[in-house]
């Protein structure tokens, strides 16, 4: 099984492939110096092989290198972030009571 991650502009989200097909997707959308992640989901006969771990570290990864301010919306990529205390700094002082990160 080979897997990628990518940015596709396009449909602004991060998509995560197996074998060259799409089984998952984070999208985004860029607001005031920020990338809100709203939505993950991965295609339910891939559920439970690490590829939404996979496809949120990559988004939050990105982030940093983009130099912006990450906006969890989505209970998944919140919950990602408490168990890795490494990407809170990503998240507004001001923001993260509300993410309880």
């Amino acid at each position: 099984m080979t897997t990628d991650v990518t940015v596709n502009e396009a449909r602004r989200r991060y998509e995560i492939t197996v074998d060259g097909r799409v089984a998952g997707y984070a999208e985004y959308q860029d607001v005031a110096g920020a990338r809100m992640l709203p939505h993950t989901e991965i295609d339910e006969g891939h559920e439970n092989e690490g590829l939404g771990s996979a496809l949120v570290k990559y988004a939050l990864d990105d982030i940093r290198a983009r130099q912006l301010h990450v906006v969890p919306m989505c209970p998944f990529v919140a919950a990602y972030m408490r168990r890795h205390p490494e990407y809170t700094d990503l998240v507004q002082p001001g923001q993260r009571a509300m993410f309880r990160l």
